[in-house]
């Protein structure tokens, strides 16, 4: 089989779509369509099957990509002891969520830099479920979620815990609430609330404290940027849960939670047998973590 087409295989697998492969690769639907056909004829059995106006793996296409992960990622090591040989330096790319990057990116660049890693990083922030497919495109993805939420389990996908951040209750300084350390979700059922997009951690702990406390927060605002929410709050626009390393902003006072369990876990994403430099970076992803739990 060729590893070419293994790889549109594997794109189709991570990306959902003909079209979206085509994008992916520069290539035209028809192009790709053709590519699958040969596969499937290499294969001697069917690897696509229609669903409505789509199509999708069969059985065996899901069996084939598991092997696909396993081809790419052998050739793809080949190639990167060939080009360390060449230059002295392995490329990895590395996907993280602002908040986390603004943590751990420069430790695990300083790490990097003194192996001969080059680290090409991005930001990317989307909800838990939507992180592994991001694999697509990035040979790392640094993602969040709500601890009580399953890790994921895909025999595509490697999963490296790197730390769990406490959330915390932040509220102006000039509140009644800012003279104390911790407060109860009882105490907080009356409160506007500053919150991010729905699917995000912060917002899964919301939902627990509606459960506590039988009434659904008043969330005003919703932000993605939590520099904006702590302005919000210490302006006095409400209240808000903050990861604990994450707030800075003078004009807020951070309370511990008491009565819901609420934290977010991060998590390195890689293929299953990740690259000798991918798992370097991982390695330096869960260093700079636990350095900064210490």
């Amino acid at each position: 089989m060729d590893v070419k087409r293994l790889r549109l295989l594997r794109e189709f697998a991570d990306r959902g779509s003909v079209g979206a492969v085509a994008d992916a690769m520069h290539m035209t639907p028809s192009a790709v369509s053709q590519q699958f056909k040969v596969l499937t004829k290499e294969a001697g059995v069917e690897l696509l099957e229609a669903d409505g106006r789509r199509v999708r793996l069969t059985a065996a296409g899901q069996a084939l990509v598991l092997r696909a992960d396993e081809v790419i990622a052998a050739v793809e090591r080949a190639q990167e002891e060939m080009a360390t040989y060449r230059s002295g330096r392995s490329r990895v790319r590395l996907a993280m969520f602002p908040s986390g990057s603004t943590l751990l990116l420069p430790a695990v660049l300083d790490r990097a830099a003194a192996t001969e890693i080059e680290v090409d990083a991005s930001h990317l922030d989307v909800g838990y479920p939507d992180a592994p497919p991001a694999l697509a495109d990035f040979d790392v993805v640094v993602t969040h979620r709500d601890e009580r939420t399953a890790a994921v389990a895909s025999p595509r996908v490697r999963v490296t815990e790197l730390m769990r951040e406490p959330l915390d209750v932040v509220v102006p300084r000039t509140s009644s609430l800012a003279q104390r350390d911790s407060v109860s979700v009882a105490e907080l059922a009356d409160h506007d609330w500053i919150s991010v997009e729905g699917g995000f951690p912060v917002d899964d702990v919301l939902l627990s404290i509606s459960a506590v406390t039988g009434v659904a927060p008043r969330v005003t605002q919703r932000m993605l940027d939590f520099t904006t929410i702590e302005a919000l709050v210490a302006a006095g626009h409400g209240i808000a849960l903050m990861p604990r390393h994450a707030s800075r902003h003078p004009g807020v006072k951070p309370l511990v939670l008491e009565g819901v369990r609420a934290a977010r876990v991060y998590e390195a994403l890689t293929r299953p047998r990740p690259r000798r430099a991918v798992a370097a970076v991982v390695g330096a992803l869960a260093d700079a973590a636990a350095d900064l739990a210490e």
